[in-house]
């Protein structure tokens, strides 16, 4: 019986193990980058937070491939208070369908929280992309659990003095430039220990 109550909660993602690969409960989204995907566990976990800690907002090259893979679907790409306007014919190039982006700005740090756990749990977008101020745990645990209920990707690009606060994300990844692309270092991952890193070269 124990081994019968063990073995349900590694089917549910509740236990992992220390030594091999565990399957994961959630299927996950290939990144487009061989070396990520290894790095990462298999790719970017759907149904889940992920957060990408950088000194200046870094890491949307990243999501390029997943984000033109995604807009060939139904639902939309959310940019929730992106720092910068998102250049558009950069983002063609790149294979996304503009038309699919959805945008919002000129909202105040409440409004975009609030913004992007209503896309997140509409079940109408792919991906929700947020670039917070502040953020406390209980806000990310909202987040995530938005995230769960919509089946979408949410993603967070927060300052690097964030990674020593913890979270309840399901993902998180420091992200740095290098010469040829970008360094990522595994903070933390769903099912599995963090501590990987990779370079990604990017064309």
């Amino acid at each position: 019986m124990a081994n019968e109550a063990f073995d349900k909660l590694v089917q549910k993602g509740a236990l992992w193990r220390g030594r091999g690969v565990v399957q994961q409960a959630r299927q996950v989204e290939p990144s487009g980058w061989r070396v990520l995907d290894e790095c990462m566990g298999g790719g970017w976990p759907r149904a889940a937070l992920v957060e990408l800690l950088s000194s200046d907002y870094q890491g949307l090259s990243l999501l390029l491939p997943l984000l033109a893979r995604l807009s060939e679907k139904p639902r939309w790409l959310a940019w929730v208070a992106p720092p910068h306007l998102p250049f558009a014919p950069g983002l063609s190039s790149s294979g996304i369908d503009m038309q699919k982006v959805l945008l919002i700005r000129e909202v105040n740090e409440e409004q975009r929280l609030w913004a992007a756990e209503q896309a997140l749990k509409s079940a109408s977008c792919s991906v929700v992309m947020l670039w917070p101020q502040r953020l406390q745990t209980v806000q990310v645990r909202r987040l995530q659990l938005a995230a769960e209920q919509g089946d979408c990707l949410g993603v967070l690009f927060r300052s690097l003095r964030d990674a020593a606060v913890s979270s309840p994300a399901a993902l998180r990844m420091k992200v740095a430039p290098s010469p040829l692309g970008l360094d990522v270092e595994v903070l933390k991952r769903r099912a599995g220990w963090g501590g990987q890193s990779c370079s990604v070269r990017l064309s």
